[in-house]
C-alpha cells in the first residue's frame, strides 16, 4: 500500500466524582432527565462556578501516570460555541495553559511496543445530551452538563487502526487503575474522537484530516478508522480533495457521514473565565498525588511472577483489571497458594463472570471464601472435582466452603478399605477391560480410575484410588 495512515486521538474521560466540576449537583448516571441540575449548571443569571478540588487531583494523577509535566499554574477558559444541550453557550475548558503537557503512553498492538506521545491533558466540563429517538422531536437532558472530564490529546503518532484500539484500551486501563473513572464506553464515561488523514509513504507533510465522532467501543474505533482511511484514499485516487470536517460514525451502516465543517481553535474565541481563579498545583499536592499512585499493571505482573511463582502469561491476564488483581491477591492471602489461586481465578471465576455478565465486584464468592475452598483441596478434605461442586453451591450460599462441605457431606473419602472394596467391584464388573489392560493396553488405567470415582460420587481421594488400582492391576 502506498498510503500511510496518520491518526491522533482525543479521549474524553468522565471522572467518577460524586459532584460536578463547578457545582454540587450529583453526577449519578441514570437519574431522571433534568434532575441533576442547579442554577450553576443551568447557567442562570448570577450563578457562579466553584472548581471541584478532586477534579484537579485526578488530572494530576493521570498526568503523573503518563509522564506529563504538571503545570504549577494553569487557567480555565471559556470555549464559545452554541449547541442546544449547552445552556451557557460556552464550555469551561482549558486552552493556552493546560494542567498537563508532553506525556507518553506505551502500547503494544501485537507488533512490539511503541510510544505514543501526548500533547496535553486538560480539565473541562461535559455538555448535556440531545435525544433524537423519541418520535419526531429532539429532547434535551442537561443532567450531564458540568460533569467533569479530562481530555487527553495525542500527537498524530498512531499508524494503524489496531494501534488506535490498543491506545484506547491502555488509557482505559490506566484511568481504572487510578480509580478516577469507570471507563465505561457504553455509558459515555470514556469517549474517543479520531483525527484521521492519509499521506504517501515517505511524505513529511500530513494530509487534510477529518474528525470522527460517536465511537463507543474499541471495535467501532477500529472499523471507523479503517472506513475513513479507505474513503480518503478513494477520494484522492479519484482526483478529489479531502475537506476538513467532523463526521459521525454510523455503526449500523458501517460508514461515516458528514456532520459539520471542522472548527479551528480561533473559531471558539477562547478567553480566560473571569469567574474562576487560576489552578495552582503546589509541591505538597504533587507529592501527595504521587504517593497515591497505584502499582500499575506491568510492575504488578512482574511482582506476581516473582512473589507467587506463577507464569508471566497468568500474571498478565490477572493484572489487566485492577479489581481482578486485587481479588487474586486477597485469595492468595487466604490460602497461601499462588498457582492454584491463579488457576481458579482465571478458570472458574472468570468463566462464571463471563457467563453471567458480572463484574468481579458483583461476584457472590469473596476472595477469602475462594481461598478457603482452595485450602480444603490442599488439605485433602475435598478433591478438585468436588471443589467445583462446592464452588457452584457457594454462589447461592453465603456459608464458607468448609461449612458447605460438612453440610452436604462432600468430604473426601481417604479410607483405604472403602476404596479397595470399590476397586474390587469395578474390576469384577469389567473383566474384558481388565484382561485387555493386562495384555498391554495400559491406557485403560484411566478408565478404571473414572469408574471408581463415579461409583464413589467423586468423593474418593484420587491418589489413594490410583495407588490401590495400581496395586490390584499389577498383582
Amino acid at each position: 500500500m502506498k498510503y500511510e495512515l496518520v491518526v491522533g486521538l482525543e479521549v474524553h474521560c468522565q471522572l467518577n466524582t460524586n459532584s460536578k466540576a463547578f457545582c454540587g449537583c450529583s453526577t449519578r448516571f441514570g437519574n431522571p432527565a433534568n434532575s441533576n441540575v442547579c442554577p450553576v449548571c443551568l447557567a442562570l443569571p448570577g450563578a457562579l462556578p466553584v472548581l471541584n478540588r478532586r477534579v484537579v487531583e485526578d488530572a494530576v494523577k493521570l498526568g503523573l501516570a503518563t509522564g506529563c509535566a504538571i503545570a504549577p499554574y494553569s487557567i480555565l477558559a471559556r470555549k464559545n460555541y452554541f449547541y442546544p444541550d449547552l445552556p451557557k453557550g460556552y464550555q469551561i475548558s482549558q486552552f493556552e495553559e493546560p494542567i498537563c503537557t508532553e506525556g507518553m503512553l506505551q502500547i503494544d498492538a501485537g507488533e512490539g511496543s511503541r510510544d505514543i506521545r501526548l500533547i496535553r491533558i486538560h480539565i473541562e466540563e461535559d455538555a448535556g445530551k440531545s435525544i433524537h429517538d423519541i418520535g419526531d422531536d429532539t429532547y434535551i437532558d442537561v443532567n450531564r452538563c458540568g460533569v467533569p472530564l479530562l481530555e487527553i490529546v495525542s500527537y498524530p503518532d498512531i499508524r494503524t487502526s489496531k494501534e488506535a484500539s490498543a491506545y484506547l484500551q491502555k488509557m482505559r486501563q490506566i484511568v481504572k487503575y487510578l480509580g478516577i473513572s469507570d471507563g465505561n464506553m457504553e455509558e459515555g464515561s470514556l469517549r474517543c474522537d479520531a483525527n484521521v488523514s492519509v499521506r504517501l509513504f515517505g511524505d513529511e507533510e500530513y494530509g487534510t484530516r477529518t474528525e470522527i465522532k460517536n465511537m463507543n467501543s474499541f471495535k467501532n474505533v477500529e472499523k471507523a478508522i479503517e472506513f475513513e482511511m479507505q474513503r480518503h484514499i478513494d477520494v484522492i485516487e479519484a482526483g478529489g480533495a479531502i475537506v476538513q470536517e467532523t463526521r459521525l460514525w454510523d455503526a449500523d451502516k458501517g460508514e461515516t457521514r458528514s456532520m459539520r465543517g471542522k472548527e479551528f481553535a480561533h473559531d471558539y474565541r477562547y478567553f480566560p473565565d473571569p469567574d474562576l481563579v487560576p489552578v495552582l498545583v503546589d509541591q505538597e499536592m504533587l507529592e501527595r498525588m504521587r504517593q497515591e499512585l497505584p502499582e500499575f499493571p506491568e510492575a504488578r505482573a512482574e511482582r506476581f511472577v516473582r512473589e507467587y511463582g506463577i507464569p508471566a502469561y497468568d500474571a498478565g491476564v490477572l493484572t489487566v483489571e485492577r479489581e481482578v488483581a486485587d481479588y487474586f491477591e486477597r485469595a492468595v492471602a487466604a490460602c497461601d497458594d499462588g498457582k492454584t489461586a491463579s488457576n481458579w481465578v482465571m478458570g472458574e471465576v472468570m468463566r462464571t463472570l463471563k457467563e453471567k455478565y458480572l463484574d468481579i465486584s458483583e461476584f457472590a464468592i469473596s476472595p477469602e471464601r475462594l481461598g478457603g475452598l482452595i485450602a480444603l483441596i490442599a488439605k485433602g478434605t475435598i478433591s478438585n472435582t468436588i471443589a467445583k461442586q462446592v464452588f457452584e453451591l457457594m454462589q447461592a450460599d453465603a456459608a464458607s466452603a468448609e461449612e458447605i462441605v460438612s453440610k452436604e457431606g462432600l468430604a473426601q473419602v481417604s479410607d483405604t478399605g472403602a476404596i479397595e472394596a470399590t476397586v474390587d467391584e469395578i474390576l469384577a464388573a469389567n473383566p474384558k477391560q481388565l484382561a485387555d489392560y493386562r495384555e498391554g493396553k495400559t491406557k485403560l488405567f484411566g478408565f478404571f480410575v473414572g469408574q471408581c470415582m463415579a461409583r464413589m460420587k467423586g468423593k474418593a481421594n484420587p491418589q489413594v484410588v490410583n495407588d490401590v488400582l495400581k496395586s490390584r492391576l499389577d498383582a
